[in-house]
């Protein structure tokens, strides 16, 4: 069956389009934003890294208002200036000087983003029958890793050029892909604003078993960190394996990801299936994790095999706990506030990739096979724990939905 990364014609394709302009400027940037802070903004590393947490806290405090915007202001047009402004925003950093111009520039740009990408969760809600979201978001997440792996490649190029001017036109090409996207915005159908609801501005803060499903999966997405982060440690310190495996197995991870996506979406209908699939998911993660534990102190040969079908199954889990991931939450979110449950689920995996760098590192490379099989027991509990909460919040969603709308 051939891989296609766009639907068939209609909103959804031009949902996915948009999506691959602008992930094709992020995977440039992504690969290149830290070097291009020390090397052309003068930046220490230090300072680097203050200036992104400061960035990600203002992000992520600002998440559910940034998410109620949307409601409140129609998620096309708050998508519609998010990018817009993030082309001039991005651009700026032609200019920036030092640490201040980085802060402020990247803080406001990190909240123009969130505001955008929370709009356009919304704008899937709005726009796509609930019974196609999960494979919409498919089509999707396929699209933009192939995107992402270009924008790499692009990146890739410009550390070879290595020179001053190619750097900035890195910066001005991811700002071109931000201002198209804004561009594009304005052919989508327009969605209205809602009314707000009698009671607290903020209902999510209410919904209990919502927020503990955000805590959940927001433990069980780290899994994300541990092909670009702990493993490439981990093959140099604890096993025989050549050094460029850890990469070999990103690169696997991305074709993966962009072939089986949307297969692993098939099935996944509703909440219960949805919390079903997380569980597979988590399983398949922590049985990775199991098979990546046994390489410590393997041969080459032995490490090899368990590294490549360990990160097999954790590419399986990836896709098909994502695909559960995006039904629940669109379900689960009432109509009226699809922004403030979108920017609230984005604050679980904010909070998760704070602790998570040091917390795997910690655990994976300061304790060896001992840390994954601790891992392997964790993901496997917080994917367990999955199917009785969404439980909870489908009977929660079912009981507060408005009668005029069933």
């Amino acid at each position: 069956m051939p891989i296609r990364f766009l639907p068939e014609p209609g909103p959804t394709r031009l949902l996915t389009l948009i999506t691959m302009v602008m992930s094709l400027g992020q995977g440039l940037w992504m690969a290149l934003s830290a070097l291009y802070a020390v090397t052309v903004v003068g930046l220490s590393p230090g300072e680097l890294g203050t200036a992104l947490g400061v960035a990600a806290l203002l992000v992520l405090l600002s998440s559910i208002p940034l998410g109620h915007l949307a409601d409140r202001g129609g998620p096309r047009t708050v998508q519609l200036w998010s990018f817009l402004a993030l082309a001039p925003l991005t651009a700026a950093l032609v200019a920036a000087q030092g640490f201040w111009s980085y802060l402020i520039i990247t803080s406001v740009q990190g909240l123009a983003y969130r505001a955008g990408n929370n709009a356009r969760k919304a704008m899937i809600a709005a726009n796509v029958p609930r019974e196609n979201r999960v494979h919409v978001m498919a089509y999707i997440r396929a699209a933009v890793n192939a995107t992402l792996a270009v924008g790499a490649c692009l990146a890739g190029l410009v550390l070879v050029w290595d020179e001053r001017v190619g750097y900035l036109s890195a910066v001005l090409f991811t700002a071109l892909c931000f201002l198209i996207t804004g561009v594009l915005t304005l052919k989508e159908r327009a969605v209205p604003p809602v009314p707000a609801k009698p009671g607290a501005a903020f209902s999510v803060l209410r919904d209990t078993p919502f927020l503990a499903f955000t805590v959940l999966d927001g433990a069980l997405v780290t899994h994300a960190l541990l092909l670009d982060l702990v493993l490439p440690l981990w093959v140099i310190q604890h096993t025989d394996a050549p050094r460029w495996t850890s990469a070999a197995l990103l690169l696997l991870n991305t074709v993966l990801v962009v072939a089986f996506q949307t297969r692993a979406a098939r099935g996944v209908r509703d909440p219960r299936s949805a919390s079903f699939a997380s569980f597979q998911g988590a399983g398949c993660v922590a049985g990775a994790c199991l098979l990546f534990a046994l390489t410590d102190g393997a041969d080459v040969m032995a490490a090899c095999v368990l590294l490549g079908v360990g990160a097999l199954l954790h590419a399986f889990g990836e896709i098909r706990q994502a695909a559960g991931s995006w039904t629940i939450v669109f379900d689960l979110a009432p109509d009226h506030a699809q922004g403030q449950y979108q920017g609230t689920y984005k604050m679980g995996g904010d909070i998760g990739k704070m602790f998570a760098p040091a917390v795997l590192t910690w655990l994976i490379i300061g304790h060896g096979a001992l840390g994954w099989v601790v891992l392997a027991v964790a993901y496997a509990v917080l994917g367990a724990a999955v199917p009785a909460v969404v439980a909870l919040g489908a009977r929660r969603a079912a009981s507060t939905k408005d009668p005029a709308t069933v």
